[in-house]
């Protein structure tokens, strides 16, 4: 079964806009690990980012803004067989989802988390999102941005979460190869990727992520410390897989006590179900 296969052709979304490439990155990572589509749940939010699903030949939740992450831990519960990716926007999961991020990363569900980092509101024309970078002028912002950027990095760090890594979309092997790791490995895996919105940020684009990024060399991913410290990097941002963390237990193991069987394969007792409710009324 291709991954393109049964979805529609008339993808909305700018040309040259960095989705595709992500897209992309995306599929070819899912068909070289030859992962069965019909075991794979993509869920996201709202925005340009979020219409991922519809664009790639696996099961789809699209839900509400900002809430894609608690839908895929509870998908994830429900039957851990699968293969879970939230995917959204910068704004989506870091903006209206930044509570759902942080409690996301305690949880540690074994999901991958792909956040299309465009530092910008693509789908609601042009204003600031957590990520836009100081002095970043927008048409709400006319000023220019007045905040330091939210840094998903330091802060999925700092709570210890058990992958860590970020690339950027021009270099789409690269993507794919991370994608690839973040798969592969157990646990919450956040993989946050560099794309130009070329409608509406005007200032990074791909040839400023090209002079403004460098490929983490010699890091060892296990020290959480110096992985801090590159992921506060500002003058040059650093692009690579930052933290591993394989030693924890995923939020499913602990929910479920390690059953894997779905919860759709066990019988309800409808009556013995009633009789609690009734006795919970009285």
């Amino acid at each position: 079964m291709r991954l393109d296969e049964y979805i529609s052709k008339d993808i909305a979304w700018c040309p040259g806009c960095g989705n595709f490439g992500i897209r992309t990155a995306l599929m070819k990572a899912l068909e070289e690990l030859n992962v069965d589509p019909r075991q794979v749940v993509i869920v996201s939010g709202i925005g340009q980012a979020a219409k991922m699903p519809q664009y790639v030949g696996v099961n789809m939740f699209n839900g509400l803004h900002g809430r894609a992450l608690p839908a895929a831990t509870a998908i994830k519960v429900a039957n851990p067989n699968l293969l879970v990716i939230a995917e959204s926007g910068d704004g989506c999961m870091y903006g209206e989802g930044g509570n759902h991020f942080i409690h996301t990363i305690r949880r540690n569900p074994d999901i991958v988390n792909i956040v299309h980092d465009n530092q910008v509101y693509g789908l609601t024309k042009g204003q600031a999102s957590p990520t836009s970078l100081k002095g970043f002028k927008t048409p709400v912002q006319v000023d220019g941005v007045i905040l330091e950027p939210f840094n998903p990095l330091a802060v999925a760090i700092a709570l210890d979460a058990s992958f860590v890594a970020r690339t950027f979309i021009g270099d789409i092997e690269f993507t794919k190869d991370i994608l690839k790791e973040a798969i592969r490995h157990k646990g919450y895996a956040l993989v946050d990727i560099f794309q130009p919105c070329v409608t509406f940020n005007k200032l990074n684009t791909y040839e400023w992520y090209k002079e403004n990024t460098y490929y983490l060399k010699d890091h060892d991913p296990t020290d959480r410390e110096l992985a801090f410290k590159r992921a506060i990097e500002d003058e040059k941002l650093p692009l690579g897989i930052f933290y591993v963390n394989k030693n924890k237990e995923t939020f499913e193991e602990l929910a479920r006590k390690g059953d894997k069987t779905p919860l759709y394969e066990y019988e309800v007792n409808f009556e013995r179900l009633k009789e609690l409710i009734e006795s919970k009324k009285s």
